[in-house]
């Protein structure tokens, strides 16, 4: 059952076979030991690449490893989906690396620390004076803490950020502005928890102390010195000759390419590059093309350990200075050094991964996917490339420690009750040592239980995997969780972290709880959004939301804390990613009685039930405008219009959407190019433009 609040935090975060592999480039016919590794390497990248594809299932995917100044091996899979005789993936593809981004911004932050122009330790306020929150503790945020995504902001103030063909900055430049409204979610340097916000803060002060362009920075201090001539960024590809090298990405199962993946906070998540310009961009970090080894080496260092985090490991998260992973399975437990970072944008997904000491790089880039599985497949490559160079690296599979049931401690009973994180869970215990588990908003889900060990673990009845009630220090419980996946033709991923907090009780009152509750049903509009955005393509289902509450915590909205009869707080404190991209929430009706939502983060939705019914115009016509807000025009397709086919005159900057009664896309000016669209009756029309645009509908 679809909820309001589920919708809403539902399009906050929209912003997740045959293999045709191509052969990898052939090696060198020297003998360097780069050309005696190119064998082996391909194929086992080829190897790696079709299990990559397979579980991800991703539409194509190119990948490379660079060795020693040079790319050892690289191939493609998959193709565009649109005609199955065209061409496959080709070596000169180019993808969106999404958050692999920030190890270029986190690399130009370096630089300057080189040059004597910053210091990691000292406050934001001290390069950005005009960065201000409406919370005093701002002002400690270190550039340390944004590297290491200790610094406390909520997580991502993506508002018009994520789009289609459309280069526009406008999230970046307007950040500031964001978030000097806003709260911090924790205390600065009180732990690490994915934050794309701070690496847009970031890109702001590379600019401010460079005092020169972001994307200038980059290609003079960074690009041109390590050789990177297929590394892109936005505006260069949405009026540039590369466009056409774009790989394909499509919605759903749609055999119609989409526009271009575009994210407008560039040194968050913008930038597009093939596969073997991001392996040897990484490769460029291993040595002293672009940084001291000093700097590498502080890049490098477990940052995470600096706050909360959890003791017991390994994990897929162990952050540095912009690295996902600083510790990262199987060469950690081989005593190797190997440093990862992921990025997924909406379409596009990447993995690379660097092993500093053997000047070795992989880099796998898809469209469609999972970067998890990419950075699998890019370890798999290193690994064999290892191997060619007599070094084992132990891939045994991670097991639990031996343990056997026990009797529970009775004061574990005080750990029952709600959990939050992303969504929320309700913990019950037994006296028996029984731990059942079940999350509310997906009722589809059966129940799982697990069984106290001697070890403080409850394990799930194979053993495989393992959850522990832990009390921080910083008072709050946490529900810890470890276990292994082993992926045939990828190797393990070992988990190890918090998955939720316990929510601290919020007793209210009875008539605030039901007050809330009773909004609970319905779905929300986007309303400030950019026409261009890639949130009206995510909107699908959310249409089709049916009334009714899913089940909550007492004095709870999901993980929200009820504050009053308008206001929700977000409390959860969970290191890692579950605790990512907080958000707190007010309503607010109108005169006639609109329910609006405020996020903090800058966006604002309207309830669904507010939109007006779309007019068929006198004689045939109508005509309406943008207001100066900006906000969207939202349309209901009612008996009046329903059957009719509607065009629309767009002016310049402006699209329009229409969904079917079940939520799908019927038509778009902004995917398909689409000017008209028959209208069926509980349908949708939105109509998205720059302040004052102008449409002209007519109806036949």
């Amino acid at each position: 059952m679809k909820t309001r609040m589920q919708s809403l935090a539902a399009l906050l975060l929209a912003l997740a076979l045959s293999l045709s592999l191509a052969l990898p480039a052939s090696a060198a016919e020297t003998a360097s030991p780069a050309a005696e590794a190119a064998s082996s390497v391909a194929e086992a990248g080829k190897a790696a690449a079709a299990a990559a594809m397979t579980y991800g299932q991703a539409v194509q995917l190119s990948w490379a490893v660079w060795q020693d100044g040079e790319i050892i091996a690289r191939g493609q899979a998959g193709g565009p989906r649109e005609n199955p005789g065209s061409p496959a993936a080709a070596p000169g593809d180019l993808y969106g690396v999404g958050s692999v981004s920030k190890i270029y911004t986190t690399a130009a932050v370096m630089q300057l620390a080189e040059a004597g122009k910053l210091d990691l330790d000292q406050p934001v306020v001290k390069y950005l004076p005009e960065f201000k929150m409406a919370d005093g503790r701002y002002k400690d945020i270190t550039v340390r803490m944004l590297l290491n995504h200790s610094s406390g902001l909520m997580g991502s103030s993506f508002g018009s950020g994520i789009l289609f063909e459309d280069s526009s900055t406008a999230a970046a430049d307007q950040l500031l502005e964001r978030l000097s409204t806003q709260r911090l979610k924790a205390d600065p340097g009180a732990y690490s928890v994915y934050c794309n916000d701070g690496f847009t803060l970031a890109q702001l002060v590379v600019e401010r102390t460079a005092d020169m362009n972001f994307q200038d920075y980059l290609r003079a201090n960074i690009l041109d010195p390590a050789g990177l001539e297929e590394t892109y960024f936005p505006g260069e590809l949405v009026s540039g000759p590369q466009r056409s090298r774009a790989a394909a990405a499509y919605q759903g199962e749609d055999t119609r390419p989409l526009p271009l993946d575009c994210l407008g906070v560039v040194g968050t998540g913008g930038i597009y590059a093939t596969a073997e310009d991001l392996a040897a961009f990484g490769g460029a970090l291993t040595g002293e093309t672009l940084l001291k080894k000093a700097s590498l080496e502080a890049m490098a260092a477990p940052e995470y350990a600096r706050g909360l985090w959890p003791e017991e490991g390994p994990g897929s998260l162990s952050y540095g200075l912009g690295w996902d992973s600083v510790e990262w399975y199987p060469f950690s437990q081989s005593g190797v050094t190997a440093l990862v970072k992921g990025g997924d944008t909406q379409h596009y997904h990447a993995g690379l991964v660097i092993l500093p000491e053997y000047k070795l790089a992989a880099a796998v880039l898809s469209s469609g996917g999972v970067s998890t599985y990419n950075e699998l497949a890019a370890s798999q490559m290193l690994a064999a490339a290892l191997r060619a160079r007599g070094v084992t690296v132990d891939e045994t599979p991670l097991a639990l420690p031996e343990a056997q049931r026990a009797p529970m401690p009775k004061e574990l009973l005080d750990c029952a009750g709600w959990y939050g994180s992303l969504t929320i869970y309700e913990v019950s215990l037994s006296e028996n040592g029984e731990l059942t588990m079940r999350c509310p908003a997906l009722p589809q889900v059966p129940a799982q239980t697990f069984y106290y060990y001697s070890d403080g673990t409850f394990r799930d009845k194979d053993g495989a995997s393992a959850l522990r009630l832990v009390r921080e220090e910083n008072g709050q419980t946490y529900l810890y969780q470890r276990a292994f996946s082993a992926l045939p033709g990828l190797g393990g991923l070992p988990a190890s972290d918090y998955a939720a907090m316990k929510l601290p009780e919020n007793p209210v009152d009875p008539a605030l709880q039901k007050a809330w509750d009773s909004l609970m049903g319905g779905a929300v509009l986007p309303m400030n959004e950019r026409y261009s955005s890639q949130v009206y393509a995510s909107m699908g289902a959310l249409l089709q939301a049916e009334s009714g509450a899913v089940e909550s915590a007492p004095g709870y909205v999901g993980a929200l804390r009820i504050e009053d009869g308008t206001h929700l707080r977000y409390v959860v404190q969970v290191p890692g990613s579950a605790g990512r991209d907080g958000s707190d929430l007010e309503i607010r009706r109108d005169e006639d009685g609109t329910l609006w939502f405020y996020q903090s983060g800058g966006g604002v939705y309207m309830d669904l039930n507010a939109a007006p019914l779309l007019p068929a115009g006198k004689g045939g016509k109508l005509s309406c405008s943008v207001g100066p807000q900006g906000y969207a025009l939202w349309y209901k397709v009612g008996s009046d219009a329903a059957g009719k086919t509607l065009e629309v005159q767009l002016p310049e900057n402006a699209g329009f959407w229409a969904y079917n009664p079940d939520g799908s896309l019927a038509a778009s000016s902004v995917l398909w190019g689409n000017e008209s669209v028959k209208l069926a009756q509980g349908g949708l029309i939105a109509l998205a433009g720059d302040p004052g645009a102008a449409f002209r509908l007519t109806f036949r």
